[in-house]
Parts: structure tokens; sequence; C-alpha cells
């Protein structure tokens, strides 16, 4: 049976029930005290108790039967939610569980705490000190949480590359009987087809000739003069041969036309000793006694580069494989440097000081490696990485400069020659693929072979 007040109030209580019964006593406490955390839940209690009220009662006081559950009896360590003491070692784990938590109940989760300061939900001061002094990335797994304070590494460490092995003694020596210790000549050679391109051979002779020679049927094929006195350097164009002179010439040979030489580059003051064509045919470089550094091309009657830093003989020379401009040589007693050149510009890219005298250069084929020979105080063979000229080996067994320098077709052997009348091989770049761990044995267990 509706009573005047219960119709009066506009709610449908219950015979036993008034609305007195349902005031409530509210708090005179500012709403600046609340956080923002519960602005959400305030506004939509008042948005409720609004449509169920009619506007003659807004003055009294009205509250909303909704229930707000009370997180401090929620039973969070069923959850491994509960803040526990870790061990030192386990501080990675923690901040992990942290921010797990963090992120499932927000940010505020860390700011209130119903039953104090010692329950599972008060904040923890060092997490929250790490987050004021360093902006939180937007991922729980950022490096930046998980590095220093967590006693992780932002990245992975990798252990050193250990060095490559390489054999220190030589796997086979040839005796060379006379084999002369003169730094300007060029005594060996080795061919792209283990013999000679085409089978030929090239000899220069003291005399100034330039003999070639069958090197299957070890027969001589031809003969051609030219040069005024001895001939100490030589160098292969497919049917071109280039020869250089102590009488400061350089000719051009065609196997294919009967005359002895096709043509005649003159501009050193001095012994020609270092000749090589570019790997295109296209420049010729050649170095002298003058310490100077020559570069020709196939159209040119007169250099197109001097390159003087050098400040004694330039023997040692030797074009990259990787890249067609770049150009290394080597100086001798007086210079004891490895310089690297821009052939298209003719800048001076690099130089190292070796310490000793350079008596020639190889680059690797496959690798950016160079290979270099040196004498006087050292009679090494030093292995370099390009282009940080890291030293990767040094070898010695020589007892004399090592003057004559030769790699293998598959550039994974390399023959030296000294005025010790020995050839020495080593295999200091052996293939990846068939790659087998190197053993030093010693020398006086290697058979010797003379040359004939």
């Amino acid at each position: 049976m509706d009573t005047p007040s219960r119709r009066k109030s506009g709610l449908n209580l219950h015979a036993g029930m008034n609305e007195t019964s349902l005031r409530l006593e509210t708090s005179a406490a500012p709403a600046s005290a609340l956080s923002s955390s519960f602005c959400s839940i305030s506004i939509s209690s008042s948005r409720m108790v609004s449509s169920l009220t009619s506007p003659s009662s807004s003055k009294s006081s009205i509250c909303s039967d909704r229930f707000i559950p009370c997180r401090s009896s929620s039973r969070l360590h069923l959850f491994g939610l509960m803040d526990k003491e870790s061990p030192a070692k386990e501080v990675g784990n923690e901040v992990y569980s942290r921010i797990l938590r963090s992120e499932l109940f927000g940010p505020d989760f860390w700011s209130f705490s119903p039953a104090g300061q010692g329950s599972p939900m008060s904040p923890n001061r060092n997490l929250l000190r790490f987050k004021t002094e360093h902006s939180a990335p937007s991922s729980p797994y950022s490096p930046s949480l998980l590095g220093q304070d967590s006693g992780f590494s932002s990245e992975a460490s990798t252990p050193p590359k250990p060095p490559r092995k390489v054999p220190k003694t030589p796997h086979k020596v040839l005796d060379a009987p006379s084999l002369q210790d003169d730094f300007y000549l060029n005594l060996v050679d080795w061919s792209s087809q283990n013999t000679r391109e085409g089978s030929y051979i090239s000899i220069g002779t003291s005399l100034g000739k330039v003999q070639v020679w069958d090197g299957t049927q070890c027969k001589r094929v031809r003969t051609m003069a030219g040069h005024q006195t001895r001939t100490g350097v030589l160098a292969w164009n497919s049917r071109t041969l280039s020869s250089g002179s102590r009488d400061r010439n350089i000719l051009q040979h065609d196997l294919r036309v009967s005359s002895d030489y096709v043509s005649k580059l003159v501009g050193h003051k001095s012994e020609v000793c270092g000749l090589k064509w570019s790997r295109d045919n296209r420049e010729l470089v050649y170095g002298g006694n003058d310490n100077q550094l020559l570069v020709w091309n196939q159209h040119s009657q007169q250099p197109v580069l001097k390159l003087t830093e050098h400040t004694a003989a330039v023997k040692a020379i030797s074009w990259s494989p990787h890249q067609s401009n770049l150009l290394a040589s080597g100086g001798g007693t007086a210079d004891r440097c490895i310089r690297f050149w821009n052939t298209t510009n003719g800048h001076q890219l690099n130089h190292i000081d070796t310490g000793s005298q350079v008596c020639n250069l190889s680059w690797r084929k496959n690798v950016n490696e160079l290979v270099s020979t040196h004498g006087y105080s050292q009679n090494q063979i030093m292995v370099w990485k390009y282009p940080s000229m890291a030293k990767v080996a040094t070898l010695t067994s020589h007892s004399l400069r090592v003057l004559y320098l030769a790699m293998s077709p598959d550039g994974q052997t390399i023959m030296t020659g000294a005025g010790d009348e020995t050839l020495r091989f080593r295999n200091v770049f052996p293939s990846v693929k068939t790659q087998t761990p190197v053993k030093d044995t010693g020398l006086m267990s290697l058979g010797r072979t003379y040359i004939k």
C-alpha cells in the first residue's frame, strides 16, 4: 500500500523501510583530496542517482546502490602479484613482475594503499625513483628497463672472433741456386694456369734482350731486342708484353707483329724496377729508382699521373682486385712505407710505415688483405687487413731479405724467394670450405728439391 511519503520520494521502498534509513552522511573533505583515478567512478555514481530521484528530492543526501569492492581484501598472493623480498640475483625478475603489474592494473596501482605503507599494495620507492629519473618507454620490455637496474644487458654479448691461424713455416722449400740478392730484379712469377698464360714465359736478360719461351715444350719461341742494358722487370697484357730496363725506358712488345717493339714510354730518370698492368688492362703503372710512380693509359704518350710521395725506389706495386682504381705501392730502405692511391684523381688515401724496406706486394683475391715482403733488418713476410691495416700475421724463415713474391692462381698459396737461394711455399690463405687445421712443422722435416 502506497503511503504519501513513498509517493513523494518517488522511490519504491519496502514496507519496513523509509527514506531516512537510506540517507548517507557525506564527508566534509574537499574534492581536491580525491585522486584522479577515482574521478570516473564519482561521475558515474552521480549520474546513476540522478536518474533514480525526482527533482523535488535533489536537496536531500543521496547515495548509490552500486557496490565498490575494496582491493585490500583481494587474494593477490594467489596470482603471484604480492611484493616479495627476493635476493639480489633475482632483482631482474622482481622488476619485471612490477612492470607487469603496472601494465595490468594501471600506474595508480602503485599510488594507493588502503591498508597502509606496509601492505602488499604499498609503492616500491626504488621503482618510483627509477620512473622519475628515467622516462618510461612504451613497452615494458624496452632495453632501458631491462638494462642497468635489472642486471640484464641490452645487447647480446658476442664472443671475440679468434684470430685466423697462419702457418709459421712453409710446407715446401725448393733450392734455387744462384738466385740473386738484387732489389731491382723480379725473378719469380706464377701464371694464371699454373705455368703461364697461353703457355708463354718471358725472360729479360742482362744484355737487354727479351726472350719468349713455350713453357710446355721448354722451347724458345722468340727473342726481341730494343733495350740498351739489363731488362729487370716484365708485365703481360694479353698478347702485349711490357719490359722495363736500367736504360730508363719501357718498351711495348706485340707478339703478333714482326718488329721488336711497337712503342716506347719515356718518363723515369733512373732504372725502372716496378711494372704492373691494371686488372682491366687499361692502365700501366711503373716505379723507378728515382722514387717516382708513373701511371699511363693505353692511349697516352705521356704519364697521366706522377706520384712523388715516396722517398726511395719504388719496386713493390699491386693493383687491388676489389676496386679498379686502388693501387698499393711500397718504398725502399729510405722510405719503408706502403702507400695507397686513388688513380682516378691521384690522391694518396693512406700510408703506413712498415719499419723496413718493402720489396714486393700482392693483394689477396677473395678477401681484402695484402701481403708484403721485407728486407734489411726484418727479412719478413707480413699479412695486412685493408683498409684498417691491422697486421694479421708476421712470417719469418728466410735468412736474407725476401725480394720476390708470387701468388698461386687460386689465391691460397704464396711463393717467396730470397737471396738465401730458396723458394718457399706457404698456404697462407686456405679456402674457407676446405680449411684444415694448421700444423707447424720444422724445416728439418721438409724435403728440398733442386730447380733444374
